[in-house]
């Protein structure tokens, strides 16, 4: 796999300072049942980082001293950590509103046949990620059968009330660009993917996010295999906007690795670029005070230009939604 850091230290980004902290995002390992073309992450069936439940405590411990209002839970496939539903319900204990990253075949992996249940009954809300309202483009970016699992895996949560205006249990699907191109403005898409998905499968959510890809990872080395990163990086760089830096998410998010240490962000975390506090090169969760963070510097570098690209990216989707 070709490294990408490299090529996006030297950078003229803007300067970011944090506000204060909201969303504690948590990945639980890269351990997962696909392997997608786009993934920053580079996860996959056959690796082993996994969060151990001593970390977890420290999860637990922190959002309970800091307020935490929401815990993001991400991975890999983050329900396939063995102690994924023991941290979701002590953090609901808590009242902390646990969102989950899910890739919707997950639910019918052996083992999760009760997960659709579980998530329902614990009122975690849901991002799932479905990169095209279409099977070709989906089983191409994900791999053969994707399409039809996802399909399934949207089901099960519909009959848990996931999607229905009156449950209070929220779907939110996520879409993808399959290439080096930025999102289409995320309202209109969203119609799209109401139409074709309620027509054809019956089956209904509630809000869709647009993700720009970042040019990391797996998704950053097949760029630079078929010589588009610097294309790439230009398009990025071109459509930047500097309304978006007033809203990106590393304001107020933080990052936590599967080993318990802190960044910026999700897309810092997956290059190694740690969050710099009190002159120390890493920090662990355990010793970090909220009251230090507010006003920090992030650490940011080219790839930052994904997040404010045209309409803005974030893990919460587009940041400016009438783009």
């Amino acid at each position: 796999m070709h490294a990408t850091l490299p090529l996006l230290t030297d950078t003229d980004f803007p300067a970011i300072r944090r506000g204060p902290l909201e969303i504690l995002q948590v990945n639980l390992g890269h351990l997962c049942n696909q392997q997608c073309l786009h993934c920053h992450v580079n996860a996959g069936p056959t690796r082993k980082e996994i969060m151990s439940r001593d970390n977890m405590e420290v999860v637990l411990d922190f959002v309970q001293k800091n307020r935490i209002k929401t815990l993001d839970l991400t991975g890999g496939a983050p329900e396939l950590n063995p102690h994924f539903r023991d941290l979701v319900r002590a953090a609901r204990g808590l009242g902390v509103h646990v969102m989950d990253r899910c890739n919707l075949t997950v639910l019918g992996e052996p083992g999760q046949e009760t997960l659709a249940e579980f998530l329902a009954e614990n009122e975690v809300e849901i991002f799932a990620s479905l990169p095209c309202y279409l099977q070709e483009n989906v089983d191409g970016q994900r791999g053969k059968g994707v399409y039809v699992g996802s399909i399934e895996g949207m089901k099960k949560l519909n009959q848990q009330g996931y999607g229905q205006s009156a449950s209070g249990l929220q779907l939110n699907l996520v879409y993808n660009p399959a290439g080096p191109s930025l999102p289409p403005p995320q309202r209109q898409l969203e119609e799209d993917y109401r139409r074709e998905l309620q027509h054809h499968h019956d089956v209904r959510f509630n809000r869709l996010l647009t993700i720009t890809n970042m040019p990391i990872k797996r998704f950053g080395s097949m760029l630079v295999s078929k010589k588009q990163f610097g294309d790439y990086m230009d398009l990025l760089k071109g459509a930047h906007q500097d309304s978006n830096l007033e809203t990106v998410m590393c304001r107020n998010l933080m990052s936590v690795d599967w080993q318990g240490f802190v960044y910026d962000c999700d897309f810092n975390q997956m290059l190694n670029l740690p969050l710099k506090i009190a002159g120390r090169p890493r920090s662990h969760l355990r010793d970090i005070e909220t009251e230090a963070l507010s006003g920090n510097s992030v650490v940011v570098a080219d790839h930052c230009y994904g997040c404010t690209a045209g309409q803005g990216s974030s893990c919460g989707g587009a940041l400016t939604v009438d783009a």
